[in-house]
């Protein structure tokens, strides 16, 4: 990389653009003639909205405040916002960093967005390249890379479910939430694709009712117990926001309480995530830091509250399972049982 790119005066025009960001039409982002838009999810289903995305700083604003949402889809959408500032810009060597610093500061706990930013800042490469044009092609091999990986993860989990199970679901883990078919719910696709006959149950996933946009048997979050008592449950699948290296794992709160129920009611209980999600500097889930969102959150929803405005409230947006509470975790690079991670099945995938 010249230190000096970034002092160049000559502006890319739209056809030169237009190839260093070629179009994207996907459910929940698009690129079209080098500009981004994202689908604001927060609206959803009332509302088809998307907001431009015309600087760094509108993308962190997006992803803080849940417009884009899904630990893939935020590393994906942070990478393509760096990809189009430097486009835009040019940006020096130190800036490039800097931004991308920045943009891991929108959300703290899925370590997807830190996987993203850190490849767009060729961490620990000797002779990085910020070129505009390199920068382009990373971002777009991380949004290729989400979507194989999604295939994989599907094949793989849907291999665990037999005909005519009765599927829970906790929180919104589909094309939404991912550049590809999706985590958890890509393997649930992938099951009824292959004729399985499947019914699925999802949970409404309180306090921002993610789960309550899906088109599947909807519960309240309370009811996962009475029907796993009453035998309507066979199996669960979830997503994850950040795998520590004994199994432990962060995903949207209430997942720990499915657990926990799964666990007593002797059902299987399967998170899904790619290898992107795995945080190789964690040991366990007490490592995992645990963003606290806002009270408002707690109080109400979509503008309409039902608390006093000075309740108190406590408002994690992720809870971690311990490891032990797993049947097998499932990931683009195969199905790992609770056995196979304390023996260092996760900590073998490092560089992979």
């Amino acid at each position: 990389y010249c230190e000096c790119s970034h002092q160049q005066t000559m502006a890319y025009n739209l056809e030169q653009r237009k190839s260093l960001l070629p179009d994207i039409n996907h459910l929940s982002l698009c690129v079209k003639d080098a500009h981004l838009t994202i689908l604001d999810q927060r609206l959803l289903p009332d509302q088809e909205v998307w907001l431009s995305v015309n600087t760094v700083e509108d993308m962190w604003e997006h992803i803080n405040t849940l417009a884009v949402r899904g630990a893939p889809l935020i590393g994906c959408a942070a990478a393509l916002s760096l990809a189009i500032h430097a486009v835009n810009s040019w940006p020096a060597e130190n800036e490039v960093v800097q931004k991308a610093e920045y943009l891991k500061t929108s959300r703290p706990t899925a370590v997807n967005l830190m996987y993203c930013c850190d490849k767009i800042s060729q961490v620990g490469l000797a002779t990085p390249d910020y070129s505009p044009q390199n920068i382009c092609k990373i971002a777009y091999e991380l949004i290729q890379e989400d979507s194989s990986k999604c295939d994989a993860m599907s094949t793989f989990g849907a291999s665990l479910i037999n005909e005519g199970e009765n599927i829970l679901h906790h929180c919104n883990t589909g094309s939404l939430a991912t550049m590809g078919a999706g985590t958890a719910l890509g393997v649930i696709r992938k099951a009824h694709s292959m004729g399985k006959k499947i019914h699925v149950y999802v949970d409404e996933t309180r306090p921002l009712l993610q789960g309550g946009r899906l088109t599947y048997t909807l519960i309240c979050d309370n009811m996962a117990a009475h029907l796993m008592k009453a035998g309507k449950i066979d199996r669960v699948f979830v997503g994850a926001d950040r795998v520590a290296m004994n199994g432990d794992f962060a995903n949207k709160i209430g997942t720990y309480s499915v657990a926990v129920l799964a666990k007593f009611h002797n059902i299987p209980f399967h998170p899904v995530a790619p290898l992107s999600t795995l945080d190789f500097e964690s040991e366990t889930g007490d490592n995992i830091p645990i963003e606290q969102r806002s009270p408002n959150e707690v109080r109400g929803a979509f503008g309409v509250f039902w608390a006093p405005s000075n309740s108190p409230t406590y408002n994690p947006a992720f809870d971690v399972t311990p490891g032990e509470l797993i049947t097998s975790l499932v990931l683009d690079k195969g199905v790992f049982s609770p056995s196979e991670i304390k023996q260092g099945a996760l900590k073998a995938l490092a560089g992979q």
